[in-house]
């Protein structure tokens, strides 16, 4: 099966390879020189500051997700969501669950954060923003010089989740002063679902350590504590996290971020400049490398994808509720490549003769 979902992705040889060993013991001096080497590596990929921390926790994006809210904001705060679809939805969620006071910026599905947007919402007394820099559901690749210039003027907690974004696009923590960036296996990292990790700057982790957590599992000072050592304070995903380093050894030697985005960026290129022949219509105003979001103008998505993947032996990523039949996703990354590209445009252009996509 090829796969071209958003995630979990195709995984590199490298990587498959060590998903196939004995998974080691990890209280040892060797398996804390991988976690430090991980954290640094993951460190400069988001151009954080040096005095930052990385951490690793044994669980979906949305681990990392409910982590940051909860080490970071209470019932004291008033934070700004921008809400664009299902994951800024869960943002809501969240803050909803831990008693945050919060207010939301809703945007239409696929639809571009701009300053109007934001400007109802100046100098109103807010402590924290939270946003999905790639809005996973719809493609959207909102504006991080907009977001930062706005959380600077305005002294926000900036937490941004850059899950689906994270060596896909352009992300610079430092310059754009993000407090907490998270990332996840799955996606442009390539490796198996289970590990996401948080990069935190040197103030987000001065806060998180004079805050009380109320939670174990997730407790930043705790992870951020056995961190020093090259430790996590629970046993983790110890096999994905021997993968992460691999593969983040793997980007460092064909020329670091900047290359992997490139690379991304151009298979995503390749792949929309090829379509443009066919019934569907690219749905953001703004789309992320990561992936594209294509509505069928005369057909159901979730048709194209359930015979996509019974027919023609590839994924591509459906969308729920009530998006289910109106748009699609393809991926563009994890190991694809502009060949993988063709077998799909092939398979496309065979729907459309078949009058399957008219």
């Amino acid at each position: 099966m090829l796969n071209f979902t958003i995630g979990p992705v195709m995984s590199g040889e490298r990587v498959c390879e060590i998903g196939a060993e004995q998974v080691p013991y990890f209280r040892t001096p060797e398996f804390s020189s991988v976690m430090l080497e991980n954290e640094r590596l993951v460190k400069r990929f988001a151009k954080a500051e040096e005095s930052a921390r990385a951490v690793f926790l044994t669980g979906s994006g949305t681990a990392s997700m409910e982590a940051a809210v909860m080490n970071l904001f209470d019932e004291n705060d008033r934070v700004l969501v921008v809400n664009g679809g299902s994951f800024g939805e869960r943002f809501v969620q969240l803050c909803e669950l831990h008693d945050i006071p919060h207010e939301v910026v809703a945007l239409p599905f696929g639809t571009s954060l701009k300053a109007e947007h934001l400007a109802p919402y100046e100098n109103a007394g807010f402590t924290g923003f939270l946003v999905n820099v790639g809005e996973t559901s719809s493609g959207m690749h909102y504006d991080m010089e907009l977001i930062s210039s706005f959380c600077r003027r305005n002294r926000l907690w900036l937490v941004v989740d850059a899950i689906s974004s994270f060596l896909a696009d352009e992300f610079d923590m430092a310059a754009y002063g993000a407090d907490v960036m998270i990332a996840g296996s799955q996606k442009a990292l390539a490796c198996p679902p289970g590990i996401s990790l948080i990069v935190l700057s040197e103030r987000a982790v001065q806060r998180v350590e004079s805050r009380r957590c109320k939670c174990m599992y997730l407790d930043l000072k705790s992870a951020l504590k056995n961190g020093e050592r090259g430790q996590t304070p629970f046993t983790p995903a110890v096999g994905i996290l021997l993968q992460i380093h691999a593969r983040l050894l793997e980007i460092e030697a064909a020329g670091g971020v900047e290359s992997e985005v490139s690379r991304t960026a151009a298979l995503a290129e390749d792949f929309r400049s090829r379509i443009g022949h066919l019934p569907l219509e690219m749905v953001p105003e703004s789309m992320s490398n990561a992936v594209t979001a294509l509505h069928p103008l005369n057909a159901s998505a979730y048709d194209l994808f359930t015979i996509l993947k019974d027919e023609y032996g590839m994924w591509v990523c459906p969308n729920g509720g009530e998006m289910a039949h109106k748009v699609f996703r393809v991926g563009h990354i994890g190991a694809l490549t502009k060949e993988d590209n063709t077998t799909l445009i092939n398979a496309l252009n065979d729907l459309h003769k078949r009058g399957i996509l008219k």
